[in-house]
Formats: structure tokens, sequence, C-alpha cells
């Protein structure tokens, strides 16, 4: 599963990556279920950055707290699963991303690890997002990240991560008419993006931990 990651990024490398209007973020090194993050989908035939809560909300739930179980979605039964199926052929979505965590059960406990882009690029995970409306009216856009079997990078720490998408094929993702056996074949096949990994602190086990200290290496 993904269960947390980072986005640091100027506004020129997400403008240049994603193809949108420059955006300031503030820095995020523990991107955390239930919180808000950006996301870029389609609309009106151009792309936009749109600020999202993570855990997606289906739209006949009846109850928001349902999002905090439906972080991840497995690609290989995404077609099958009410919460999903329905998102994954009309409401797809990019998740920009720096990195992410995995953790590894040893003595001392779990220990985490961070991955990230050997030449130090953004990422794009695969996610799906959903409007969902409250009782009171109030409407709530959430989103889902996409998983997939690890490749050779994260197999030794985790067997599962983020479907990542090179940036070639982006435009398919967001395409509303793009076949869907098609971009579901995609997300089964472990990611091919070189990535680098290594331990970090603890510290990044508690959500209210942020900081780029975080992602700084420790000796095991």
């Amino acid at each position: 599963m993904c269960g947390r990651y980072t986005l640091a990024v100027s506004p020129a490398q997400l403008a240049a990556r994603f193809g949108v209007a420059p955006l300031e973020l503030q820095p995020r090194y523990n991107i955390a279920p239930t919180q808000p993050a950006p996301v870029v989908r389609a609309s009106n035939g151009a792309r936009e950055v749109a600020l999202l809560r993570w855990g997606l909300i289906p739209s006949w739930a009846n109850d928001a707290a349902i999002g905090a179980r439906l972080i991840n979605a497995r690609s290989e039964t995404v077609l099958e699963k009410p919460a999903f199926r329905t998102a994954f052929r009309r409401r797809r979505c990019l998740i920009p991303a720096s990195g992410f965590y995995e953790w590894q059960q040893q003595t001392a406990g779990k220990q985490p690890f961070y991955f990230t882009p050997v030449d130090g690029d953004l990422m794009a995970f695969a996610g799906l997002w959903e409007q969902w409306r409250a009782p009171d009216g109030v409407l709530l856009e959430s989103y889902t990240i996409l998983t997939t079997a690890a490749n050779e990078v994260v197999a030794p720490i985790h067997d599962r991560m983020p479907v990542i998408l090179p940036p070639d094929l982006d435009a398919l993702w967001l395409d509303p008419a793009a076949d869907v056996a098609r971009l579901h074949a995609l997300c089964l096949t472990p990611p091919l993006v070189a990535l680098r990994v290594y331990p970090v602190s603890k510290a990044v086990n508690q959500v209210r931990n942020d900081g780029e200290g975080l992602i700084q290496p420790v000796t095991l």
C-alpha cells in the first residue's frame, strides 16, 4: 500500500511536469490519509490542480469516515469494486509526488524507508477521484492512489507500491475517452521508474511531524 508520501516542488516544476498553470504549494514531507493534497485532473478540455481529501468517499456512502479505509485501490480488483469502478472509468487523476514511504518489519519494530526518483524528478501516481455530498449539502471531493505489485527496488521492503505513470502517459490517463482495458493493463505492470531507497527516522510515523528532516537518511 501507500500510506504516506511527500511533495516538495517549485511552481515551475509543477507546471513543466503536468502542463498546468504555475501554483505555489507549501512543501509537504508527511502527507497522510484524510489530509488535503493536490491532484491534477481534466476540466473542460484543460488540466487543473485541485486540493482533494486523501481517502476516496464513494458518492453512495452514508458517512465520510469510509474514506479513511479507501486511501488505496488495488489495480487487480479496481474494476470490480463498487467503490472504485465508476471512478476508474470516468474520474481519473494524477497525484504529484516527490517520494513515498514504506515500512519493513524488523526486530526493533517497523522501520520506515523513503523511495524517491534517482533523477530527482516529480512522480505522478495514478489516482481516482470522486464527489460526495454530505447530509448538510456540502460537497466533498476525495481521491485514492492506485497500487500494484512492487518492482525490484520496492519488493525487498514491501510487496505493493503506487502505480507511477511516466510523463508520456499523462494525457492518456486523463483522457475521458481512453480505452479502459488499456488503462487497466498499464496499472498491472510494476513501474519501471528508477528509484533510490534508504531508511529514515521513525518520526515520520507521527502525522503531526513534518519537515525536510523526515527524508534524511539514518543509519540502522
